[in-house]
């Protein structure tokens, strides 16, 4: 699949889910940060206010993730890893790198040997 393709299907994916990501990024201490955060597409990034911490941690590593609960139970989570550049006015935007839904294996025998989760790769 192509990038432009790709990041077409996380677009159609994100409006689909009812949910707020939650944006998840690395401090200085190496302990993870999680936040609810509103994302907006603006071109093939999504765009987002954040607090200082948050956007402190973009700074300092900006390789971040996003992450969209499932509608229901049993249903994929999107992760959409990415990208972090500071946009101004406490604002910062994700370029996708990678995007999976991701959700616990129904039957214990369906999956490969080893694998106890249902992916579906849309972009890396």
């Amino acid at each position: 699949m192509s990038i432009t393709a790709a990041v077409e299907r996380i677009r159609q994916e994100t409006a689909r889910l009812t949910f707020a990501p939650y944006l998840l990024t690395v401090g200085d201490d190496g302990g993870p940060h999680a936040v609810a955060v509103d994302a907006a597409w603006e071109h093939d990034s999504l765009a987002m206010a954040v607090g200082k911490r948050s956007a402190h941690n973009a700074s300092a590593r900006s390789q971040v993730s996003l992450l969209w609960p499932p509608n229901e139970p049993g249903g994929y989570t999107l992760i959409v890893d990415g990208t972090a550049a500071s946009i101004g006015d406490g604002r910062i935007s994700v370029t996708p790198t990678r995007a999976v839904l991701h959700r616990p294996a129904t039957e214990p025998g369906s999956m490969k040997p080893g694998c106890t989760a249902d992916c579906v790769r849309i972009l890396g």
